[in-house]
């Protein structure tokens, strides 16, 4: 009986974990949505990164949410039109040798496109069963990265002189 109970306390810990990332990927999401507003094609980016944001919104107030047809829809047009252009980008990336991928506006789309990619691969079926510690643990290291480097980037100075001045001036 007492394995029993233990067994339910550990899947809703997790799942409770699980709905504070998405919470959290989702705040980052709508920060990158934000920052994109003095970007040259911002309304392409800002639908990149709004989109996520609302999906991984829904999915830390409801967990179930990602078997519902609307949300898979979704995320699947998400993950499909990321997927096309992200190939686009590393193309470019390639081609153009580019070696410090965050100096240059296609290494920036490219990392920041990935992210949303994987993370909503991460999400998808997670409400079929309860989620395990395999994909909270990485879920817990897919949230906490960008907030780190976002703020690694922002203290060091250094880092950002090369940056175009619509990168600068958004936060």
């Amino acid at each position: 009986m007492g394995e029993v109970c233990e067994e339910k306390n550990t899947k809703t810990w997790l799942t409770l974990l699980w709905q504070v990332c998405n919470l959290f990927m989702s705040l980052f999401f709508a920060l990158a949505t934000y920052v994109q507003i003095n970007d040259p094609d911002a309304g392409l980016w800002m639908v990149g990164y709004g989109v996520p944001a609302v999906l991984c919104s829904l999915l830390g107030f409801k967990p179930h949410v990602t078997e519902t047809l609307p949300w898979r829809r979704v995320a699947d047009l998400h993950v499909m039109i990321s997927t096309a252009v992200i190939g686009m980008l590393g193309w470019r990336i390639n081609k153009g040798q580019i070696t410090d991928i965050f100096h240059q506006e296609e290494g920036r789309e490219f990392s920041g496109l990935m992210l949303t990619l994987v993370w909503l691969l991460l999400c998808r079926h997670s409400g079929r069963a309860p989620v395990g510690m395999l994909r909270v643990s990485t879920a817990v290291a897919i949230t906490v990265f960008p907030f780190v480097a976002w703020l690694y980037y922002y203290i060091n100075k250094e880092l950002r002189a090369n940056w175009p001045s619509h990168c600068k001036t958004a936060i």
